[in-house]
């Protein structure tokens, strides 16, 4: 995983499934190839090795399970992940949570495999807590900005100036930040305030050319 990034999660929108996910993709792939810059999606845990097959840009699950491999109906493993090459996952997404001992075993095995984990936390404080269990990177997106039409970087600046702030006093796990993230300025204001990349969900699978919001994204990158 390089730094700094765009990471983009279908979540289970319907834009965003089937061969809809491969379009996107495909769309962040020629972006990532156009720009150099470092382009990572998160596609539904069905479409995650049809993609994967797909593109050459780093796949990553939207959530895994703290589990070992055995009689766990419906889990989704970090061996799973392996098994088909999967680059890594998210993990404690505001819309999935997860425990704290769940988080600790999932980043543990999960690198133990090879495995970048991208975890996220809906504010400052929980980020700092989580990047002692040394994460990939810290992921931090204000609920209430989720899906919205402001970004964190302008609606909330400090709490990306404060994460960063926390999380680097005692670490050197990157903070990405997300929530209502569109423009090529939101993703600039968020790496002048010391973010190392975004997560954006909406913005780029709802829309009507993803390729064109995935190519202004880009422009915010340095």
């Amino acid at each position: 995983m390089r730094l700094p990034a765009i990471v983009i999660n279908f979540k289970a929108y319907a834009q965003g499934m089937g061969r809809k996910a491969i379009r996107i993709a495909l769309a962040a792939e020629e972006v990532a190839q156009e720009t150099g810059v470092e382009i990572i999606v998160v596609p539904n845990a069905v479409d995650l090795v049809k993609v994967k097959e797909a593109v050459g840009v780093p796949v990553f699950a939207q959530h895994v399970d703290a589990v070992h491999p055995g009689a766990h109906t419906g889990s989704i493993l970090p061996e799973m992940l392996k098994e088909w090459g999967i680059d890594g996952t998210l993990i404690n997404h505001s819309e999935h949570q997860v425990t704290l001992p769940e988080l600790e075993y999932t980043i543990a095995r999960s690198q133990e495999l090879g495995l970048d984990v991208i975890a996220c936390a809906t504010d400052e404080r929980i980020a700092d807590a989580i990047a002692d269990l040394r994460p990939t990177a810290v992921a931090v997106e204000p609920p209430e900005l989720i899906g919205g039409n402001v970004s964190v970087s302008t609606a909330r600046p400090e709490v990306i100036e404060r994460a960063v702030a926390l999380v680097q006093a005692c670490s050197s796990v990157p903070v990405l930040v997300g929530a209502g993230v569109k423009t090529a300025e939101d993703v600039r204001k968020a790496i002048e305030l010391g973010a190392s990349g975004v997560l954006v969900a909406s913005g780029v699978v709802k829309a009507k050319d993803p390729k064109k919001a995935i190519e202004e994204l880009a422009k915010g990158i340095p």
